[in-house]
């Protein structure tokens, strides 16, 4: 069985076929709706027609998104150090 799949998937009412991997395929899709959530959200709350603008508004809001997140730590280091440090501690004293 292969590692990839085909799908299809919708953006701005334009079809763009995809081959990706097939664990990718639930994030992609996803990823899609998202942008066309946000697109629906700016042609109701914006004036704005052309799909152009609004692609390049969706990419704006995203990009900032993934700045502000940049710098952060998705995973508490320190409290998952410490945890890790009590199961060698608990293994340790278990061995003897």
């Amino acid at each position: 069985m292969s590692d990839y799949l085909k799908i299809k998937v919708s953006i701005a009412d334009r079809v763009y076929p995809l081959t990706i991997r097939r664990d990718e395929e639930e994030q992609i899709r996803a990823a899609a709706k998202t942008i066309d959530g946000i697109l629906k959200k700016y042609e109701e709350g914006y004036a704005v027609r052309d799909k152009q603008d609004l692609l390049a508004m969706c990419a704006l809001q995203l990009a900032s998104r993934i700045e502000k997140n940049k710098d952060k730590e998705l995973v508490d280091t320190r409290e998952l150090d410490q945890r890790l440090n009590l199961v060698e501690e608990l293994l340790a004293n278990a061995a003897k």
